[in-house]
């Protein structure tokens, strides 16, 4: 049986329609960053499970566009890991913003050294003028045993 450690929620935007933030082609954007308290991990292995949702809208003049979400372990101090990525290709026919929700796990991540277990979810698109619109959400929830 599992132990549960901690959960976070970084929360960029609560609402639909919340914010404008156009994605720069080219850049990946912090939409959510969290740090787990991993330090009561005295047996077994770490696992971590991640949900999160996004909420973009295409340029005004639409083009086939993609969004790319990736999550990473860790820190420019400690040392930045993949630990998922996902794609989804936007759909042409919908005018207004399309939420775009994922789940993923890190299964035995390395426990730091009297530090948080830091997480960033980052976004990206394929073409100019893509925007977020919120809402932006971002969670995870660390177990061990």
């Amino acid at each position: 049986m599992g132990i549960y450690l901690d959960g976070r929620t970084s929360q960029n935007a609560s609402l639909a329609n919340s914010i404008t933030t156009p994605i720069l082609v080219g850049d990946e954007e912090l939409f959510g960053i969290i740090g787990l308290d991993v330090s009561k991990a005295t047996t077994g292995q770490i696992r971590v499970q991640f949900n999160g949702t996004v909420a973009v809208q295409l340029p005004l003049a639409p083009v086939a566009t993609s969004i790319n979400i990736r999550i990473v372990r860790g820190t420019q101090q400690t040392g930045i890991t993949t630990v998922y990525t996902a794609q989804q290709v936007l759909n042409l026919s919908i005018v207004g913003p399309q939420l775009i929700t994922f789940s993923a796990a890190d299964f035995n991540p390395p426990k730091p050294n009297g530090t948080l277990l830091v997480y960033s979810a980052l976004i990206s698109a394929t073409s100019v003028g893509t925007v977020r619109r919120g809402p932006e959400s971002f969670s995870a929830i660390a177990t061990s045993g």
